[in-house]
């Protein structure tokens, strides 16, 4: 009589059929709460004769309910657990060059996609610096009161130490880094990847701080039309159109926009606080499939754009004042970007790439004109191998950058032609069923400036189903030029060239430690908190010196450029409740032969919150601060 008041349950999932362990049983109305074991077996004792329901649950899986009566007759009760992977795509990450879903990569990557990217584009569609600004630990820092450019910091380093990727090509890089960030709409993203802390060894040069991938959409069996038209009370105008659709073989999407602002000037000061400008994105995608082992796709990305900040009359009628400041930029990107990949049989691949990047400005100021032109190549083959244990991606790549200027003073010209050879190997292998590891070598070759070595290697503890953590770290390395935002406040007026005879590679190396905890406190309660350590060294940063006559120069100092600090992420649900939480925390110093000053321009405190009520598939209502 006494064991008809004890009752087993046996949990598996419902596809492996396997064993799941740390799953959460509670019989409604009583204060029983149990979790399974490591057989999946939860046991329930003393429980009142009667009728009961118990209800299951653990992150990954959909929650179950079921009833079952006292005494109970049988041995066991089985339950068979559904995962919740038929409703949710699978996060394939792209930016660490390997096929592993998000949860199983040993290298710490963030990932903005599905409703939070959609919720971005809505409320800023014309550029992208809103997503970046609300990610904790991410500082878009403007460059130009006038022009209003800005710039990514990365755990307080600045933004040239961050690399900006689309679709994993370089498009970003030297001249053309500058406004980058505001003529990139969201709408044609499928999502965005942060890797924070050294990447060069994956992407070369530049990728100290980290990388910011933009992946694109691809096209799928059902149509995608989608419009966007937005209205600011700031004189602000958006309309954004994308569409995308698989025909057999042949693919398509075709992303473009028509952004444009009046001169803003909210403070009744004669100054813009928002610069007139006027915006055109043209983005065509072909994709074909011409077997189910290889695949090419090959698109163009556009964008014209005419831009002015300043004195409000001189904007509005310029013969009427002529001494007023301005600041003009006139801008035009083109560029390429093609993907061939070839299935060698079921675990090997080969892929080709190559991109081709036209980048033209004209800064214009009273008395002073800078005209550059910027024309840059992208070249990589790479081959891998997705083994049961150890995957492996092994390539070369060749990166040119080639910038002239059409100097209208006697002023020394800034031009260069720089030549990037680049090697890689990255293996990632599941050591233990608690320990994967990932080891990345890479070796980079600039013609004038050396040979760079990059090793790195990152780390996953998989300690239960609750308790994960990273560890990680690697070398890193930034080629000098002028374009940085120190030089770009100055329009690159009186900045002497970069001289490999005196200027030398930037190089560093950085470490990043983070623990994550993911539960289920009550049935209706989850928890999941994310705390992150980082820390980045930098020898020999490149500061902007001022010489005597109002020239300036970039010097590699004798010294060092750190950053270190904390971030803390909390999410909080409780029904159809969530609250997000992040905190940041930023010691950045700078050493110049002995002196020690803090990093100008760094947050030392970010807080970042957001409350949100939604009903699935039905409406959402949200609350931000920051």
């Amino acid at each position: 009589a006494q064991a008809q008041n004890k009752i087993k349950f046996h949990i598996k999932d419902a596809e492996t059929n396997e064993s799941i362990k740390d799953v959460s049983a509670k019989i409604e109305g009583t204060n029983l709460v149990s979790t399974s074991e490591n057989v999946g077996i939860v046991i329930f004792e003393n429980i009142s004769e009667g009728v009961h329901t118990i209800s299951f649950s653990l992150e990954g899986y959909k929650k179950h309910k079921t009833s079952f009566t006292i005494p109970f007759a049988d041995e066991f009760f089985e339950i068979a657990l559904e995962s919740e992977a038929e409703e949710m795509d699978e996060i394939i990450v792209t930016s660490t060059r390997g096929t592993r879903t998000i949860s199983n990569i040993p290298t710490r990557v963030e990932f903005i996609a599905g409703e939070e990217l959609e919720e971005k584009a809505n409320m800023k569609p014309g550029d992208i610096r809103m997503m970046l600004n609300e990610s904790t630990g991410i500082q878009t820092q403007q460059t130009s009161a006038t022009s209003g450019n800005s710039s990514i910091r990365i755990q307080g380093l600045d933004g040239r130490y961050t690399q900006i990727l689309k679709d994993g090509f370089p498009l970003y890089s030297g001249a053309s880094s500058g406004l980058g960030l505001l003529q990139t709409p969201p709408l044609d993203l499928k999502q965005v990847e942060i890797i924070k802390g050294s990447a060069s060894t994956l992407y070369g040069g530049g990728a100290i701080a980290g990388l910011v991938n933009l992946v694109s959409k691809t096209p799928t069996e059902e149509r995608e039309l989608r419009f966007i038209i937005n209205g600011t009370s700031a004189l602000g105008l958006d309309i954004n159109g994308f569409y995308s659709q698989q025909f057999n073989k042949i693919g398509l999407t075709v992303f473009a926009s028509h952004d444009r602002n009046a001169p803003y000037d909210p403070a009744d000061i004669q100054l813009t606080a928002i610069p007139k400008f006027e915006r055109y994105n043209f983005n065509p995608k072909l994709f074909v499939n011409f077997n189910e082992n290889t695949k090419l796709n090959f698109g163009v990305n556009t964008v014209f754009e005419n831009r002015i900040g300043g004195n409000i009359d001189y904007i509005k009628d310029e013969s009427k004042y002529p001494d007023s400041y301005f600041e003009k930029n006139k801008t035009q990107r083109i560029s390429t970007q093609f993907t061939l990949t070839h299935k060698l049989n079921e675990k090997e691949s080969l892929t080709i790439k190559n991109s081709f990047n036209n980048f033209s400005r004209v800064i214009t100021i009273p008395d002073y004109v800078f005209d550059g032109l910027q024309n840059s190549t992208f070249s990589e083959i790479s081959y891998s191998k997705n083994g049961d244990i150890a995957e492996w991606v092994a390539g070369a790549n060749l990166y040119t950058d080639n910038f002239t200027e059409d100097g209208k003073t006697a002023f020394p010209l800034r031009n260069y032609n720089q030549i990037t050879y680049g090697a890689f190997v990255q293996n990632t292998v599941k050591a233990k069923e608690w320990l994967d590891i990932e080891i990345g070598l890479r070796g980079d070759y600039v013609a004038d400036y050396g040979f760079s070595f990059l090793p790195r290697i990152s780390t996953l503890f998989k300690i239960n189903s609750k308790f994960t953590s990273r560890l990680g770290g690697g070398l890193g390395y930034k080629t000098p030029t002028i374009f940085t935002e120190e030089s770009e406040r100055i329009q690159y007026r009186n900045v002497l060239p970069i001289n490999s005879d005196f200027n030398t590679f930037e190089k560093s190396y950085g470490l990043n430690f983070d623990v994550n905890y993911k539960t289920n406190i009550t049935q209706d309660i989850s928890l999941s908190l994310n705390q992150l350590f980082f820390y980045t060294n930098v020898d020999s940063p490149l500061i902007l010196t001022s010489l005597p006559n109002n020239i300036y120069q970039f010097v590699n100092v004798d010294g060092y450029l750190n950053t270190k600090g904390a971030e803390t992420n909390v999410k909080l649900g409780y029904k159809d409740f969530k609250l997000f939480l992040g905190y940041t925390y930023t010691d950045a110093s700078i050493d110049n032969n002995g002196i020690k000053s803090e990093n100008p321009l760094t947050a030392k405190h970010r807080l970042n919150n957001v409350l949100m009520y939604e009903v699935e598939d039905k409406w959402k209502a949200g609350l931000e601060a920051y």
